[in-house]
């Protein structure tokens, strides 16, 4: 019998990196999907291709969405990255970093291709706890979708699949993920989590997405390759 389908969205960060390891775990032949979405850079969409080169991805695709019409975010306007000392100073609102309908889009767009290539999962990384404020990761959100999800294919309403959600990481710490991470077979060299780098890649180390990786790495006891780049 064949490998059951995934379409996993991968954005080349630690979460969704880790997310892919885990669905090659559960046996799954995975369909990888990128967004070039407009964000401040392209190094993500290049940890994208290799972390799904790495885990042998069926097929990776990066679409392009360009959600710059819109702005509204320091991802895709012209808006400065918040910079912290510690993740202690991350605030608890929703950031700054949100960009609006983000993850609705790209579940959208994971669900037309789980619908073409008759897969029932599609995996996102997302985690409730070390989730830096974006009300799209919260579990509320992902089961109102998989509920709209069967409700708008033709596979659904023909009963031929039930799409599900799948969210292996909505219960962990930074700190479990990177435990997971690693047990998974993740290369953290491949990764990339930064939102605002530096030139050549390196990790500015004081976004929130840096401080919240650099606490997680710290608090399982595993180093992060990236902290030792040139």
């Amino acid at each position: 019998m064949s490998a059951p389908r995934a379409v996993c969205l991968l954005s080349g960060g630690l979460d969704s990196s880790t997310c892919l390891g885990v669905a090659r775990r559960e046996g799954y032949d995975c369909y990888t999907l990128a967004f070039d979405y407009g964000q401040r850079h392209r190094i993500e969409l290049e940890a994208a291709a290799r972390v799904a080169k790495s885990f042998g991805a069926k097929e990776h695709r990066t679409m392009n969405i360009d959600l710059r019409a819109f702005g509204g975010s320091a991802l895709t306007g012209d808006i400065a990255v918040p910079k912290h000392s510690s993740a202690d100073q991350i605030a608890a609102d929703i950031p700054i970093t949100y960009v609006p309908a983000r993850n609705t889009i790209f579940l959208s767009l994971a669900m037309a291709w789980a619908e073409l290539l008759e897969s029932s999962d599609i995996f996102i990384g997302v985690n409730a706890i070390d989730y830096s404020g974006y009300p799209d990761c919260r579990p509320e959100f992902i089961a109102a979708f998989e509920t709209m999800a069967n409700l708008a294919t033709k596979a659904g309403v023909e009963g031929r699949t039930h799409l599900r959600i799948r969210t292996p990481l909505a219960k962990l710490g930074k700190a479990e993920i990177v435990g997971l991470a690693q047990h998974v077979g993740l290369d953290f060299a491949l990764t990339h989590s930064c939102y605002d780098p530096l030139p050549g890649g390196r990790p500015c180390g004081h976004c929130d997405s840096c401080l919240l990786r650099q606490k997680g790495f710290l608090e399982a006891g595993i180093r992060d390759p990236l902290v030792d780049l040139p």
